[in-house]
């Protein structure tokens, strides 16, 4: 099956977060839309070399490029997923295109109209409310309609052949117009009413109906009836209480701006209806020395001015963070556009969740725009100019310590190609038999155990640290590889002033010249990008070193005291911390420890 798509590339960039997928021809037609739990693992599949499925066959061969927008959970996913569907209207989401895929809520036509399941063809007359993301909650909808509004769901055959009321009218979930005399059909259409208004989403104006019939019947004295209201109303309004913190009125955009290693990135969602409708990447151009909210505001000056955006223009847009003049901004966009719009900071509940998914979906186009292969290979260009090396570079490795006041000293090996990062050759190495602290004997260890058997030299070798750190790094490459032409050549990365991000200098093997790039330089940007995944990568082995070393309890150094005396101690005694202030007495009085093995064990715990 002949892919031109390549999706090698594409997979290796994928998380394996949950989110929807889009796929699209050559001629940006959008072809299948989906959705899934695993979205590397999902998007694997259509790719495998065994695949049977005709449709599936068909649909690989004309993709063009994927896209993809991640969430934070399943059912975020499927609203998603059905959105889009219903805009796109996809040729190959053949099961998703009509109305079998999702459930709805039907209000029927008859006499005395039902609520009920429904999933299908619409036929039946009625009103259909939906579409709901699952059965579950179909179901869960249903089963509050019981408790708010008394009118039946049963089937109507089952309704047709009731002589009695059945135990939903014992209960007081439903009036019972199947039996004549329970209810008359006034009272029964009024029901109905407030359950269309309800559904339609106007909550308050059910309550209003509700408290007007309510003193209406407190007047004529029908208290039984007034009481069945007031308890309708107080469930109603605790409800209503609860959705208003989830549900979203109105049209906003959520923007997520994140910038790592000199590529920064601006992710829109357009949320219409309290629905994501859509969303887009956008990568502007940082000038050097340029902050963020600085980007922030020329980005959303741009777009927000832009004549095409105002047939679906929002009400409020949602930010990460402020930025200089944001309210003069607004007011002077309002007044162009004649539209008011509001920019937003500081949001709670689903605007919070709109904006957390908007920087998600921003950090993941970044690290794939930071994987691709065409941003790698130019960077390492680019750094093979700033060094001045005759050869191109095929193979950098960076190394990193990583303790806490010398204790778990860890120190990392990561390993970067054309192509970026191969993590298949990251290395840890736990480094012992060295004063506690000394960074420099660490550094001598790792190098030397990683290059002894001379095995994957690379072209250049990055050595986070100063000047002490580099010679220390001369002295055991010139040790393992006396040959001076087969060295990798040796770099230092110094941490600038202030320790800032983008002021590091950088400082050449043997001449010790020290070379500044610019802050917003690619071959500076890959530098740090590897400096930092080295650093990452021995703080989360010393922390896991660290961790191990301070979970395991005293009592397992000790000679003679295995698993089963050790439970007996600490159950006996009750805890670790009673154990060490027990006397040689209180130890031997536990079943197994005898008086001999109670002083060594009293001794151990007083000299640790």
């Amino acid at each position: 099956m002949a892919i031109s798509f390549d999706y090698k590339t594409f997979l290796s960039t994928l998380t394996s977060s949950a989110g929807v997928y889009v796929m699209y021809n050559t001629a940006e037609t959008v072809l299948y839309v989906g959705k899934a739990k695993n979205l590397k693992k999902r998007l694997s599949s259509y790719f495998q070399k065994t695949l049977t499925d005709l449709k599936t066959q068909a649909l690989v061969k004309h993709i063009a490029h994927i896209e993809v927008t991640l969430v934070h959970s399943e059912t975020d996913a499927l609203i998603l997923e059905n959105d889009l569907i219903k805009l796109h209207r996809p040729k190959y989401n053949i099961l998703l295109r009509d109305d079998k895929s999702y459930p709805y809520i039907l209000l029927s036509q008859h006499k005395h109209p039902r609520l009920a399941y429904h999933r299908g063809v619409q036929k039946e007359k009625g009103v259909y409310f939906g579409p709901y993301p699952n059965s579950a909650a179909v179901k869960e909808s249903l089963h509050l309609m019981q408790k708010l509004f008394p009118i039946r769901q049963c089937e109507d055959t089952f309704y047709r052949s009731r002589s009695r009321p059945c135990l939903q009218y014992q209960i007081g979930r439903c009036l019972a117009p199947c039996v004549a005399g329970h209810v008359t059909d006034e009272a029964y259409a009024q029901q109905v009413d407030l359950v269309q208004l309800f559904l339609k989403g106007k909550s308050l104006t059910v309550v209003d109906e509700l408290v007007a019939q309510m003193e209406q019947a407190s007047h004529t004295q029908d208290y039984e009836t007034a009481a069945r209201l007031r308890d309708q109303i107080s469930a109603l309004t605790k409800m209503i209480e609860k959705q208003e913190v989830s549900q979203v009125k109105g049209d906003l955009d959520a923007i997520g701006v994140v910038y790592h290693h000199g590529i920064a990135c601006l992710h829109i969602l357009f949320i219409r209806q309290g629905k994501i409708l859509g969303h887009r990447n956008y990568f502007p151009k940082v000038p050097h020395h340029a902050e963020l909210d600085e980007v922030l505001r020329a980005f959303v000056l741009q777009f927000y001015l832009n004549t095409d955006m105002r047939v679906t223009y929002p009400k409020e847009v949602i930010l990460p963070h402020a930025f200089t003049d944001m309210d003069v901004l607004s007011r002077w966009i309002t007044s162009r556009v004649d539209r008011t719009l509001k920019f937003k900071t500081r949001v709670r509940d689903q605007r919070a969740q709109f904006l957390k998914l908007a920087m998600t979906n921003a950090e993941h186009a970044v690290q794939t725009k930071l994987k691709d292969k065409s941003t790698i290979k130019e960077r390492f260009a680019l750094l093979q100019t700033s060094l001045e090396l005759k050869q191109p570079i095929a193979r950098m490795e960076c190394f990193d310590i990583s303790h806490t006041q010398g204790e778990a000293t860890v120190a990392s090996c990561v390993v970067f190609n054309q192509e970026g990062p191969m993590t298949q050759a990251y290395r840890r190495f736990n480094i012992q038999d060295i004063t506690g602290g000394d960074d420099y004997a660490a550094m001598r260890q790792v190098l030397y155990r990683r290059y002894k058997n001379r095995e994957n030299l690379p072209d250049l070798i990055l050595i986070d640290g100063g000047l002490g750190q580099l010679r220390c790094a001369e002295e055991v490459i010139a040790e393992v590889i006396p040959e001076v032409e087969m060295r990798p050549m040796l770099v230092g990365v110094a941490k600038g002033e202030g320790r800032k991000a983008g002021l590091e200098k950088l400082i050449m093997g043997e001449s010790h010249d020290v070379i500044k790039l610019a802050e917003d330089a690619p071959a500076l940007q890959l530098i740090l990008q590897i400096r930092d995944e080295s650093h990452r990568f021995a703080i989360t082995g010393h922390r896991q070193k660290r961790q191990k070393a301070r979970n395991k309890s005293t009592l397992e150094s000790i000679p003679g005291v295995g698993a089963k005396r050790r439970q007996k101690l600490l159950s006996y005694l009750g805890g670790l911390q009673e154990v060490r202030n027990a006397s040689v007495k209180q130890l031997a009085k536990v079943p197994g420890i005898s008086t001999e093995l109670a002083q060594i064990i009293f001794d151990a715990l007083r000299d640790s």
